[in-house]
């Protein structure tokens, strides 16, 4: 049963990392919001636009370190909208894809629970544009899926790597670095090719973004040689090519300038 003074709860989107790439109305949303849980990726220069009463509440997740366990997010979602107050629950990327949002809408309908999804610019697309490659390309790709890593060897249906290894041009590979020995095993078991480009994109569309760029048959080597970590998003397909013609065109056009 709704509470008479129930408040409502926004599951927003805060976008890949750049903060220019959030929303207006996220953006909106956050000078309003009475409280703020946010996520570990969400860039905090989001958090300075807060309303001077804001209550602010860190609720990362990193790799086997949980600021917050789920559940108590859950319940701290529901006990400030009983307040009355307008929630903002904010999440890097956008809340929809590998997110949990749809578990803590879940969990607010059963409370009968005002919320709205706000969406955000997913790291595979921002991720892959701030480096220049297109997910999908005329007479290169014409299909593009976003899958999470770390499920190899995890609880839960396992990814059906025979599947995406010839059913889908692109793969966006998110939260896989740990796994990417795995990954790239089962693709090769599977029949990729070991020449496939691969692209390693770390921390993209931020000031520190790296883009490690090789094949199947190397990438693991590489990734380990120049020390890849969280957070970073692996996008396998003959579309990692492009970025490379992208940038002697563009090395072209200085020298012609210049």
């Amino acid at each position: 049963m709704r509470q008479r003074n129930a408040g409502k709860v926004y599951i927003v989107g805060a976008g890949p990392g750049d903060p220019e790439l959030i929303t207006v109305k996220a953006m909106r949303l956050i000078q309003q919001a009475d409280v703020i849980l946010y996520d570990r990726l969400v860039n905090k220069e989001l958090l300075e636009y807060r309303a001077s009463h804001a209550i602010l509440i860190d609720c990362g997740k990193a790799p086997g370190a949980h600021t917050m366990p789920q559940e108590q997010i859950q319940k701290t979602l529901v006990r400030y909208a009983q307040e009355g107050c307008q929630v903002v629950r904010l999440k890097g990327g956008d809340p929809l894809i590998f997110g949990r949002g749809s578990e803590e809408a879940l969990e607010l309908a059963e409370w009968g629970i005002p919320y709205e999804f706000v969406p955000g610019i997913t790291s595979a697309i921002g991720a892959a544009s701030s480096s220049g490659i297109p997910l999908t390309h005329r007479g290169l790709a014409a299909s593009f899926a976003c899958v999470t890593g770390s499920r190899c060897h995890g609880p839960g249906k396992d990814v059906r790597w025979d599947l995406l290894a010839h059913g889908v041009d692109t793969l966006a590979i998110y939260m896989g670095v740990s796994e990417l020995p795995s990954i790239r095993e089962e693709l090769l078991r599977h029949g990729k090719a070991a020449s496939t480009p691969v692209a390693l994109i770390e921390r993209g569309t931020t000031a520190s973004q790296r883009v490690i760029v090789g094949t199947l048959a190397d990438i693991h080597t590489l990734a380990v040689s120049m020390k890849l970590s969280n957070p970073a998003l692996i996008i396998i397909g003959e579309v990692v090519r492009v970025r490379e013609q992208l940038l002697r065109a563009e090395q072209h056009a200085l020298s012609l300038i210049g």
